[in-house]
């Protein structure tokens, strides 16, 4: 990969299909509000998700789901309520979370469901 947007992109890609074949309908990719962007928002039955994305080529950072900081956190809620907002959805929502790894030839998908929850001010 040149560079880490290629890189974000390509595991974009492989999280799209790992949720498809999951069952999730795809929504939107790349889905933008201000400066904020949600990676991909789904629906599982009546569940709107929305799902943030890490793609990592070594662990030597730490787990890839370590990258979804408390800020990046907020940045997600903000974005997803501004989304619920604009449709005009009444729907249950969750956050989750879907990691890339490769590592040694191999590539890893996995998946975390309700990664975390919005919490009040």
């Amino acid at each position: 990969m040149k560079n880490n947007k290629n890189k974000g992109d390509w595991g974009e890609e492989l999280a799209v299909g790992f949720l498809r074949e999951k069952g999730y309908d795809i929504l939107e990719t790349n889905w933008c509000f201000l400066k904020l962007e949600i990676d991909i928002i789904a629906q599982i039955g009546d569940i709107l998700v929305f799902v943030e994305v890490k793609t990592r080529y070594n662990e030597e950072h730490g787990d890839p789901e370590d990258g979804v900081t408390l800020k990046k956190q907020r940045f997600l809620i903000k974005a997803a309520n501004y989304y619920i907002k604009e449709k005009d959805l009444e729907s249950e929502s969750r956050f989750d979370i879907v990691t890339v790894l490769k590592e040694n030839n191999k590539t890893i998908v996995k998946h975390l469901p309700d990664a975390f929850y919005p919490i009040a001010k």
